[in-house]
């Protein structure tokens, strides 16, 4: 908690108008609070559940940068694979909601290593515009490939019968539900395990080290290759539960759903500190916050422009995000 209050200090000196911008937006949430405290808790609660489900995938974003220097665009579409993974496994096949999960994120995981093989490895040497080209191409490939009736088809597909029975209720006013409580639940626990694994396994330690320095890690013996496959299924694992999560919060599933969850994950990731894990974290559940704010009290057609607006300002302001610092790139 101390390294967090530091970092964010130094954050603070480093970049007085966000958050100067920050403390103004925080005032006029204030007197909206005051005005309604209930409607404005209610919104706080949706946007913490759309939060932990932005986080699972930020952090696939910010593990797959601090890695390879890629911004894996086809990421929000491994997302939605996953979420499709769970819809037929608790449709057709009846599943209870962890096989169905377990089931997802090893589906994300696997097409998440072949894509890693066939698309990314071949370019890890040529320049970075190449990679990121292909990455835009396979998100284009994926959307548009399941789309066609033989495979998933276009249209929205009602996710029903759900895996989970929903339950409410209404405490001070406020409506939560046990979807909230598991998307929560489920959330935190795969953070506290990420974290655990990157800082406190000797895997995770290679990890880091790889993220580092590559040639200095192949001599020390890391099998650098290995180490890349298994962060991207990794943070394909994790968009796989947040595919599942998402749909059951919001049960309606198509093949260009992962689009915008995707698009607005990664900005969680940028205003966060790209290739910070707790950035990764604290930015999904700000922007998960601002969205359901900025659809309650303005309009929901302008929630999309204004976490687009974080997007442009924290590049103009601080391109390293709120956690994240500059150093020079590894080769």
């Amino acid at each position: 908690m101390q390294k967090l209050l530091n970092r964010i200090a130094v954050s603070v000196r480093k970049s007085p108008v966000i958050w100067a911008i920050g403390v103004l937006l925080l005032a006029w949430l204030a007197g909206r609070a005051r005005q309604n405290p209930v409607l404005f808790a209610q919104f706080l609660v949706d946007g913490i559940r759309l939060g932990f489900v932005y986080a699972l995938v930020a952090l696939g974003y910010t593990m797959v940068y601090g890695i390879v220097r890629l911004i894996n665009f086809a990421h929000g579409d491994v997302f939605m694979i996953g979420a499709f993974a769970a819809f037929f496994a608790t449709t057709r096949y009846h599943w209870s909601f962890v096989p169905a999960m377990v089931l997802a994120m090893v589906v994300c995981a696997f097409l998440s290593v072949v894509i890693e093989r066939i698309a990314y490895k071949p370019l890890r040497d040529a320049p970075r515009i190449s990679a990121l080209i292909t990455a835009v191409g396979m998100s284009f490939f994926l959307e548009y490939f399941t789309a066609l009736n033989f495979v998933f088809t276009p249209n929205f597909i009602v996710f029903a019968p759900q895996p989970l029975q929903f339950k409410s209720w209404n405490v001070l006013g406020v409506t939560v539900s046990n979807i909230m409580f598991v998307i929560i639940a489920v959330g935190t626990i795969c953070l506290v395990a990420l974290y655990y694994l990157v800082y406190r396994t000797k895997l995770g330690k290679a990890m880091r080290a790889v993220a580092w320095d590559k040639p200095t890690a192949r001599l020390m013996g890391i099998d650098v290759d290995l180490v890349i496959t298994f962060t991207f299924a990794l943070g394909a694992a994790l968009a796989g539960v947040g595919g599942m999560l998402y749909v059951v919060a919001y049960p309606q599933i198509r093949t260009f759903l992962g689009v915008m969850p995707g698009l607005k994950s990664f900005i969680a990731a940028v205003f966060g500190g790209i290739g910070s894990i707790p950035g990764a974290f604290i930015g999904a559940l700000t922007i998960g916050m601002v969205e359901t704010l900025a659809a309650g009290y303005l309009s929901s057609t302008l929630r999309d422009t204004i976490v687009f607006s974080i997007l442009i300002i924290v590049l103009l302001l601080r391109p390293t995000g709120l956690f994240g610092e500059a150093a020079k790139e590894k080769a």
